[in-house]
């Protein structure tokens, strides 16, 4: 890889992408800069451009929008390259927070860096962050992790491989599976302090503290509303990994993994011990495991 240096404001012969974050609720939370830019900007590529059209309209800025989501990255990237390296500014927004997490943008920076179009971003609105310093969990270090697997088997093999994480964990997770995400996390992580955020920034901005398992209880007895961040304590006994557990070899090859992975074995190392033990192949575990071969014959 060939160094690229960035001098953010120089005189450039192209345009400049802007990274302008929104906020996650309160209007009152954008920056000068970011409404600077947002009307100063040749085009605004937007997640949603009804969405951000009611925050443009609020300040009065004119600017014009392009859409830019995700099921249409891949052929509006090369068009927004080249209006950048035409000389166009772009502003790229997601509908609140941050450009990039857990939104479109990652791959529209990496396009910008391989066409030497500058990139700028601009602090702002980020609920992880935003919840983190109010959780009262330790704020360094912390993981942010953003969403985790939808699949519940899928889901129980990342927690099991961030049960020794020594740092406050962070994690994104919507309302109708907030309940099942904590019964996850509870039994890969135990009693645990930890901490919900909702509705940040809002009228209804809501804090729940107390243990993983306390904080089930109260998704199980609550009418569940809003985006959640969740925080959890990091581990302060991380235990070092043993690959001397055993699998039933009676049971299904899957089944073999996560009782592997249960004792505390990441994915991956269950996949390779459960394939040395049956004398298989990795990838065909990797596959079963993943349920990649009944894709296939799907």
């Amino acid at each position: 890889m060939t160094i690229y240096a960035q001098s953010s404001f120089a005189s450039h012969q192209t345009g400049t992408l802007y990274l302008v974050p929104t906020p996650i609720g309160n209007l009152d939370d954008i920056t000068l800069r970011a409404l600077k830019v947002l009307k100063t900007a040749d085009v605004i590529a937007a997640e949603d451009t009804r969405n951000t059209q009611k925050l443009l309209n609020h300040f009065e800025i004119k600017t014009k929008q392009i859409s830019f989501h995700e099921h249409n990255t891949a052929s509006r990237i090369p068009e927004l390259v080249r209006m950048l390296e035409d000389g166009n500014t772009i502003a790229q927004v997601s509908d609140a927070g941050m450009p990039s997490i857990s939104d479109p943008g990652h791959e529209l920076v990496v396009a910008c860096i391989q066409a030497h179009v500058p990139v700028v971003s601009l602090p702002g609105s980020t609920a992880g962050l935003t919840s983190l310093i109010a959780s009262g969990l330790a704020p360094q270090p912390f993981l942010f992790y953003g969403f985790l697997q939808r699949k519940p088997k899928e889901q129980r093999a990342e927690l099991a491989e961030l049960q020794n994480e020594t740092a406050t964990l962070i994690f994104y997770e919507a309302p109708h599976r907030l309940k099942q995400t904590l019964k996850n996390m509870v039994q890969a992580m135990g009693d645990r302090p930890a901490a919900l955020g909702r509705e940040l920034t809002k009228k209804h901005e809501e804090y729940v503290r107390g243990t993983l398992p306390e904080l089930l209880d109260w998704a199980t007895d609550n009418q569940i509303r809003g985006e959640f961040v969740i925080l959890v304590g990091g581990n302060p006994n991380p235990q070092p990994l043993t690959t001397t557990a055993t699998a039933d070899a009676t049971v299904p090859i899957e089944t073999q993994v996560e009782q592997l992975i249960q004792t505390g074995l990441k994915p991956n190392q269950a996949i390779k011990q459960v394939a040395k033990t049956n004398h298989l192949v990795r990838q065909t575990v990797y596959n079963r495991f993943h349920q990649l071969d009944q894709e296939e014959k799907s």
